[in-house]
């Protein structure tokens, strides 16, 4: 099979929002209830910011890990959570105030594995990883704090090297906590029609309404 990672597009994403005219307005891991930045309310915050760049790649089948045949995987670079004292805490509000819940922080399986059942939100809330996305034969990403990787049902995903402090902010469309498979452990033929199933969500769960992840995922 030829590449199994079709990249569409990488560019600054204030530059297409203007040239489009677009509006803007388990392990050890635990449920997070929310929490508040040690800053103090919203008002007193850096504002939420556009992404400094978005990255979009569609992911093939490659034979052990199904990915999705119409949804790109959306990495979002520098979504503003960075500039907050509490990271962590401004990346979960923002997902549950976009129908994004079942919240969690932890770290990334090691391991390459999928969901067949719901898409997934990791927004980074401290130190630096590289992940392995898409399957076996995926591309790596470099990612830091602030950045909000969207991965559809059937993408593979692993981390394969991270800071001690590495954590991510995890959350699921509806707060539909999904299932978890690894290649070679499934049912494939089963796995695709279950993926296929998996309803868009209604919001970008960063931005909401009017985010960027709408206008890729149609």
């Amino acid at each position: 099979m030829a590449d199994t990672m079709a990249r569409i597009v990488s560019e600054p994403y204030e530059q297409k929002r203007q040239e489009r005219n677009l509006p803007w307005g388990r392990n050890s891991r635990q449920p997070q209830t929310e929490k508040h930045d040690q800053k103090g309310s919203d008002e007193h915050q850096p504002p939420v910011q556009t992404p400094r760049k978005i990255e979009i790649h569609l992911c093939n089948d490659d034979g052990d890990t199904p990915n999705h045949p119409n949804l790109p995987l959306v990495v979002m670079c520098c979504t503003g959570a960075e500039q907050h004292m509490d990271s962590a805490a401004c990346l979960q509000r923002r997902f549950a105030a976009h129908s994004w819940g079942a919240a969690w922080r932890w770290t990334v399986y090691p391991y390459q594995h999928f969901h067949s059942t719901n898409h997934e939100v990791l927004g980074v809330s401290q130190g630096t990883a590289t992940l392995l996305l898409g399957g076996k034969n995926g591309s790596e990403y470099d990612v830091n704090v602030g950045d909000a990787i969207v991965i559809p049902a059937g993408v593979g995903h692993k981390r394969l090297k991270a800071s001690d402090d590495f954590q991510v902010v995890g959350a699921y469309p509806e707060g539909r906590e999904p299932d978890l498979l690894r290649p070679g452990d499934s049912n494939l033929p089963a796995d695709r029609q279950r993926i296929l199933r998996v309803p868009l969500p209604r919001m970008d769960p960063v931005y909401g309404l009017e985010g960027p992840l709408l206008q890729y995922w149609k």
